[in-house]
């Protein structure tokens, strides 16, 4: 059963050369179990941060958070969380089921074989189970990567730019993908994306931060049905929206 996530009164300062520099200030944000939320904002606004933060990789210097009750780190710990970068980071010696397997060895849990072919088919790469790295397209590794993050069959998702790295067709193609596979699995996620097209037709609700410091400056809540499909991106209610948020990035 998936759960949330809630960031309370959350602030994180690094040191640099020019001082003390507040990445996150006085951030709350709760995401509800099951929804799809996207964070999106210029560089340099902490969105990395809280992803950071969000999956136990760094910790806050105030304010709390967890992911179903759990401090992050805990969550990790249990498999309650998956994580997919922009970088598919696969082993290039392991075919694709043993990428997608790569969790469990890391668990110390016993590979369920069954999961794994489950997933290889929920992300399209059926026939290409023995398939290394180096012979996949850059949207299969990434197709890949997906599948490892939810083979433990997490209650919590993050995506840290996931497509960041394809072409724009590619991208698309791959956003209407994840909506299939997140319908299929509706497992609570929450994706840190630049794009305000891909923020739009994935999530249910975009969160949109400003910088310097680090915070929260607008929630704008999608109104468009599920399943979206590719020709929403050039409806005049898709631009319209795109012009919202990217008004919201700019500070109006």
């Amino acid at each position: 059963m998936p759960v949330g996530l809630s960031l309370s009164g959350v602030s994180r300062h690094f040191d640099g050369r020019g001082g003390r520099v507040a990445a996150l200030s006085g951030v709350s944000l709760e995401v509800a179990p099951g929804a799809f939320t996207a964070l999106i904002g210029p560089s340099g606004c902490g969105k990395s941060t809280l992803l950071r933060l969000a999956v136990g990789l760094d910790l806050p210097d105030a304010g709390r958070v967890s992911v179903g009750g759990l401090s992050p780190a805990e969550a990790a710990r249990k498999g309650l969380t998956g994580i997919a970068f922009q970088d598919a980071a696969l082993l290039p010696w392991r075919s694709v089921e043993d990428n997608i397997a790569l969790p469990f060895d890391v668990l110390r849990r016993p590979h369920d074989a069954a999961r794994i072919a489950e997933l290889i088919a929920l992300v399209g790469l059926t026939g290409f189970e023995k398939a290394l790295p180096g012979e996949l397209s850059g949207g299969m590794r990434q197709r890949v990567a997906i599948a490892r993050a939810l083979v433990n069959d997490p209650e919590m998702l993050f995506l840290d730019e996931p497509f960041g790295a394809l072409d724009q067709i590619l991208r698309r193609q791959m956003n209407v993908e994840l909506q299939r596979i997140w319908m299929e699995s509706r497992t609570t996620t929450l994706l840190v994306t630049h794009g305000i097209d891909e923020a739009i037709f994935l999530a249910d609700r975009v969160v949109v931060m400003a910088a310097r410091p680090g915070r929260i400056a607008r929630v704008i809540d999608i109104p468009f049905p599920r399943p979206r499909r590719a020709e929403l991106f050039g409806t005049p209610e898709f631009a319209a929206l795109e012009a919202e948020i990217a008004g919201a990035l700019d500070g109006h």
